[in-house]
């Protein structure tokens, strides 16, 4: 029996729903001092009250000046909280100064009344300490003397400050398989720790903090690489990506390529794979690899052996495939003899891509896509341009506006997710996910079917870097708006549940914290590296995808509170605690974006991999089948795919013209895929 239908809390309930901020920092370790054990002048310690901790407290003497002093060590030079445990049983505030190393710090804080003498208060005030031990006076200023203290605990403030952008990067020493990269020096409030370094969103290496250059091995020759470099504190505070260079390696002394491999076989033909067979290459100096193609396409990569069973295949299709062998260099041999072969018939339920068809065209990278209550027309957003479009069934597009203060990062920011109020026929509201000067924000604005116009920012402080920024909203079932949000090349951001970056947010629609929300926050789920793909199911289930590093990427059913890993974890592990995916890919067949859900299977648009994958659910099961994939490198980097209201078909979108792609402005377009 399926869950009945989750109410509209998000909808039906939002004004009533308080907003819960969050705290900047994770919490931190304290260090305590008991009052007994300082050096106490014009006081006694007593024990005559219940409550306190240690052997015993201070009872000041009712006289100005009486003072306890404390020695307190730190590691480091910096602001620290200090919190001063008393009790004051009389109905008189008893203010003290503060005082560090004979300065000063806090002047008349006050310390007020309590219930008693046996009910215990804090105050917590932010001092600076130098590294080592520090004199920390808490004086009388008043004829009353002070409170009775218990004692003090110090703990180090929080650092929130990120370092400074590294300077400019460049590259030297360039050869076949490594190049030297240096860069300018960032700088930090407490002090740089490490560079982290970054090829088109992926580390690929790191440096220490008081590095400003390192050589990278291990590189493809004739390669470009685009490569940016971020600086990181001791906090995990992470700087703006550098400017970008880009970096050829020099083409290979090794001009020769292996041998032709020798006779490719096919058996073991079912409707999703094929194993396949073929003769060994040679090479002057190491075969490394052999590519499965189709064509010039790389269906599989094998770097073991001569065989490999061939995954993935859609069904009752026809294939015609080769074998190439690769060395060091990047050489490839001439390809081998091509197997032709049909797969098996289609016995899946869910139905199969049938046909694909061009919808529209002139697009500069569209990235979401989210269709109106009725179902005729959808809203369809391009990244880089900040421009938003209506467009009809037939793929006629009109704009409809632009989203105010939407900025790019040269990277993977911009005009990212859109979704439509489920109530939109009465309060016409939609809501945008873009990149703005401080950082990612969720912003609503009114949509009168024709034109855009009042913007208003529901949430920002989410943190933006060039690269893994999420941008993925979509409505519940519930009413609640969930937005995808990444890292922001910042990875212990993931695990920290106070932090709104590598998470999946519920908020309602006056951008407050959804109510039932695991933390109290606007924390869903945590634990994410850059998530894109949101969809839910028949039973109301949350599906998401999501990019890997170098790894692993992943389909994760998303459950509230729970943690997907990252950094811990990039695919899935057995780590306690950290929920793993239901699916994963190596990165190179599929980088994901969007995904879609129709007839009980998830279909997902992938970049790097450039197709289009098909994942069945396992009924109402918390499992999926075997992953399919279409249309591979036919058309190139697919980013968005949704279901077409009323009808078993999906809307299809690439961005070729992103970083990534480099084909020229307006090459993009829209598909309709058929499933039957």
């Amino acid at each position: 029996m399926r869950p009945q239908a989750l109410l509209p809390w998000c909808l039906s309930l939002a004004l009533a729903v308080p907003l819960v901020g969050l705290t900047p920092a994770s919490a931190r370790a304290a260090t305590d001092y008991q009052a007994e054990d300082a050096v106490i002048s014009q006081g006694t310690v007593a024990t005559n009250h219940t409550g306190y901790t240690g052997t015993g407290f201070v009872d000041y003497t009712n006289v100005k000046g009486s003072y306890v002093e404390f020695s307190v060590s730190a590691s480091a030079a910096g602001t620290s909280a200090l919190t001063l445990r008393f009790a004051n049983g009389t109905s008189t505030d008893r203010p003290m100064d503060l005082s560090v190393n004979g300065t000063v710090v806090a002047s008349a804080v006050s310390f007020p009344a309590t219930a008693d003498w046996n009910t215990w208060a804090t105050r917590t005030v932010d001092v600076p300490l130098t590294a080592g031990t520090n004199k920390i006076r808490a004086t009388a200023t008043t004829a009353d003397g002070g409170p009775n203290l218990d004692r003090v605990s110090v703990a180090a403030a929080a650092d929130t400050q990120a370092p400074t952008r590294p300077g400019q990067p460049s590259c030297s020493d360039i050869g076949e398989d490594g190049l030297t990269l240096a860069w300018g020096a960032a700088t930090d409030n407490v002090g740089v720790t490490a560079y982290d370094l970054y090829e088109h969103g992926n580390k690929i290496a790191e440096a220490p903090g008081n590095a400003t250059g390192k050589a990278l091995t291990g590189l493809a020759p004739n390669t470009t690489y685009d490569l940016t470099v971020i600086a990181r504190d001791a906090a995990g505070n992470t700087s703006p990506a550098s400017l970008v260079v880009d970096c050829t390696t020099k083409p290979s002394s090794d001009t020769t390529p292996p041998t032709r491999p020798g006779t490719l076989a096919v058996s073991g033909v079912t409707a999703n794979s094929a194993d396949l067979s073929w003769g060994a290459s040679t090479d002057d100096r190491a075969v490394t690899a052999y590519d499965i193609r189709s064509g010039t396409t790389v269906y599989q990569t094998v770097t073991s052996g001569t065989s490999a069973t061939l995954t993935g295949l859609a069904c009752d299709s026809p294939y015609t495939l080769n074998v190439v062998a690769r060395d060091a260099a990047g050489n490839t041999s001439d390809q081998s003899n091509s197997v032709a072969f049909t797969t098996k018939a289609c016995t899946t339920d869910g139905g199969v891509p049938s046909s694909i068809a061009t919808l529209s065209t002139g697009w500069t990278i569209p990235w979401g896509t989210y269709w109106m209550p009725d179902g005729k027309t959808a809203l369809v957003t391009e990244r880089d341009d900040f421009r938003v479009w209506k467009v009809t069934k037939d793929g006629t597009r009109t704009q409809v506006g632009t989203v105010p203060n939407a900025v790019t990062t040269n990277g993977e920011g911009g005009l990212l997710g859109v979704a439509v109020d489920p109530k939109w026929d009465t309060n016409h509201h939609v809501y945008f996910m873009h990149t703005a000067a401080e950082g990612n924000r969720v912003v609503r604005m009114t949509y009168d079917g024709t034109t855009l116009s009042d913007y208003t920012v529901l949430l920002k402080g989410i943190k933006k870097n060039r690269y893994h920024n999420g941008g993925r909203l979509a409505f519940g079932p519930d009413g609640c708006l969930y937005v995808s949000t990444g890292e922001a090349q910042t990875p212990d951001l993931a695990q920290d549940k106070n932090s709104l970056n590598g998470k999946i947010l519920r908020m309602t629609t006056d951008g407050k914290p959804a109510p039932g929300n695991p933390f109290g926050n606007y924390v869903y789920s945590y634990g994410h590296r850059n998530p894109q793909g949101l969809a839910f199911d028949r039973n109301g289930r949350l599906w998401e995808a999501e990019f890997g590093n170098s790894s692993k990427d992943e389909l994760n059913l998303i459950k509230p509170g729970a943690d997907y890993g990252w950094p811990t974890c990039e695919g899935s592990c057995n780590v306690a605690g950290m929920t793993n995916p239901k699916a994963t890919w190596n990165v190179s067949e599929a980088s994901p974006s969007g995904i879609a859900i129709v007839r009980n299977v998830v279909y997902m648009a992938s970049l790097r991999g450039e197709r289009l994958w098909r994942i069945p659910i396992n009924g109402d099961n918390e499992s999926v089948g075997t992953p399919t994939a279409y249309y591979v490198g036919t058309y190139g980097r697919l980013r968005t795919v949704t279901k077409v209201p009323g009808a078993d078909q999906l809307w299809l979108s690439t961005t070729n013209c992103d970083n990534n792609g480099g084909a020229a402005d307006g090459s993009d377009k829209l598909f309709r895929v058929t499933i039957d």
